[in-house]
C-alpha cells in the first residue's frame, strides 16, 4: 500500500485564506441583496498591458507556422528573455550577472517549493513574520518546521517585525540554515534600508546562512535609497537566492511567470562539508523537472521591457499606488492606525486592543460589508492587525473607505 507524505498531514486543515472564502461565502447567503467590497484580494484586477497582449498575438500566429513553430524550449527559460531581465533589473542598478543565473519560473508560489526540495530536512530554517504563509507551509510539507502548537510550528524560528522595530524582521541570537525575507514585505509594507539589509548579508557570510530573498514588490518601491535586489549589497551573491514575479508587476497573475536569480559564487555544503554550486544544483533540477514557461508566455514577459510596455506597466503600477494612498489619506482622521501604503498596495491596520484580527475581521464584514484579510493569515505576529489591499479597482477603494469611515 502506498504511505502518504506525514508532514503534509501536519498541515491545518484549511488555511485562513479558505476560511475567509468560506466567511464571505455564509455571508452571501444570509445577506445576498448586500453588496460586499473585497480588499482581501491578493490578486490583481487591471488587464493586461496593451504591448503584452500585442506580443502575444504575434507569439501566437508564430506557434501557427511550421516555420516559426516553437515546442520545448529550453528549461531554463529563452535566452532573449533572460538578457532583457538582466539589461534592465540589474545592469541598469550596476548587478552584472550571466544568462546562466537567471532562471524563469512559473511563479514564486512553486519555486519557493521547489528550492526546498535541494536542501536538506534537518536545516533551521528562520521566517520573517508575518508574511506570506506559503514559505512556511513548504517547510512543513518538506518536515523541517515540526507540530503546530499555539499559533506556531515548533520548528520554525519567527523573526518578528512589529511595530516597536519598524516591522523589520530582526537578525536571530541562535543558529538558523535558511532565511526567508521580503522586501518590501507583504503585508506590512516594510521596505529594508540598504544598511538594515546589509546587516543580513554579513550575518549570512559570517554564518554560512542562504537567504532566500522575495522581490516580489520591488516595482512599488517608491524611495530611492530603497534597495531594489539583494545583490546591491556587497557579498549578497555568495549567500543569497532572489525571486522575482510578474503577477505583480505586470498583471501576470493567471500567466505564471517570473524569475529566479542563482549566482555562480553561492554554494551549499553536502554533510561530509563539500562544497556545491547551488547554480549547478538548481540547473540539474530544472532538467529534471521542468519543461519551461511556454514561448508565448515568455514573450509576452519581453514585451515588459520594450519603451512601450515600461510605460504602460509605469502607469498600472502608479494607478494600485494611488488607490492606496487614497486609502491612507482618507482613513487617517478616523484616529486608526495604519501603516504601509508607501512601498506596497497594502495597508496593514492595527485592530482594537482585546480585539482578535479573526474577529475584527467579521466585524468588518458585517459592519462595513468589507472583506480584509486577518493579520494571523500571515503568521503569530499578524494577530492584532488586519491588511487591506489596494489590488481593486479606484470606485471600489473609494467606496470602501466611505463605509469604514462611518462604520469606525
Amino acid at each position: 500500500m502506498a504511505l502518504v507524505n506525514e508532514f503534509f498531514l501536519e498541515l491545518p486543515r484549511n488555511n485562513m485564506f479558505a476560511t475567509i472564502a468560506q466567511e464571505v461565502k455564509i455571508f452571501n447567503v444570509i445577506r445576498p441583496s448586500t453588496d460586499l467590497i473585497d480588499l482581501s484580494v491578493n490578486d490583481v484586477t487591471n488587464s493586461l498591458a496593451a504591448h503584452v497582449i500585442k506580443a502575444m498575438h504575434s507569439a501566437v500566429d508564430e506557434m501557427a507556422d511550421e516555420k516559426t513553430f516553437h515546442g520545448y524550449g529550453p528549461e531554463q527559460g529563452y535566452s532573449f528573455l533572460r538578457e532583457l531581465i538582466i539589461k534592465n533589473d540589474f545592469n541598469s542598478r550596476g548587478i552584472h550577472l550571466s544568462t546562466d543565473e537567471v532562471f524563469i519560473n512559473d511563479g514564486i508560489k512553486s519555486e519557493i517549493g521547489n528550492i526546498g526540495e535541494l536542501l536538506c530536512g534537518d536545516n533551521a530554517i528562520g521566517v520573517s513574520d508575518p508574511i506570506y504563509p506559503v514559505y512556511v507551509e513548504s517547510n512543513v510539507i518538506s518536515g523541517r518546521a515540526g507540530i503546530f502548537v499555539n499559533g506556531h510550528w515548533s520548528n520554525v524560528i519567527y523573526l518578528d517585525g512589529n511595530e516597536n522595530n519598524g516591522f523589520v524582521p530582526q537578525i536571530p541570537d541562535r543558529q538558523v540554515d535558511i532565511v526567508y525575507l521580503c522586501s518590501p514585505n507583504n503585508p506590512t509594507g516594510m521596505a529594508f534600508s540598504k544598511s538594515q539589509l546589509k546587516k543580513w548579508v554579513d550575518y549570512a557570510l559570517k554564518n554560512n546562512v542562504l537567504i532566500l530573498f522575495d522581490a516580489t514588490y520591488e516595482a512599488y518601491i517608491q524611495a530611492p535609497n530603497i534597495p531594489h535586489s539583494i545583490y546591491e549589497i556587497r557579498g549578497a551573491k555568495k549567500v543569497a537566492i532572489e525571486l522575482r514575479s510578474f503577477s505583480r508587476t505586470a498583471g501576470f497573475t493567471g500567466m505564471r511567470c517570473g524569475y529566479t536569480v542563482i549566482p555562480h559564487e553561492l554554494h551549499v555544503q553536502n554533510i561530509e562539508g563539500k562544497s556545491i554550486s547551488m547554480n549547478q544544483l538548481w540547473n540539474r533540477r530544472q532538467s529534471i523537472r521542468f519543461n519551461g514557461v511556454s514561448y508565448v508566455t515568455q514573450c509576452a514577459a519581453a514585451a515588459i521591457y520594450t519603451d512601450e510596455g515600461k510605460a504602460e506597466i509605469r502607469k498600472t503600477i502608479d494607478y494600485y499606488m494611488r488607490n492606496v494612498m487614497l486609502m491612507r489619506r482618507e482613513l487617517a482622521p478616523t484616529g486608526v492606525r495604519l501603516f504601509g501604503g508607501e512601498h506596497v498596495p497594502y495597508l496593514w491596520m492595527k485592530v482594537p486592543q482585546g480585539t482578535t484580527s479573526y474577529d475584527y475581521f467579521k466585524k468588518m464584514l458585517y459592519g462595513a460589508n468589507v472583506v480584509c484579510t486577518p493579520g494571523t493569515a500571515f503568521g503569530p505576529s499578524g494577530e492584532g492587525y488586519v491588511r487591506l489591499s489596494a489590488f481593486a479597482s479606484y470606485d471600489d477603494c473609494r467606496n470602501a473607505v466611505e463605509r469604514l469611515k462611518k462604520w469606525l
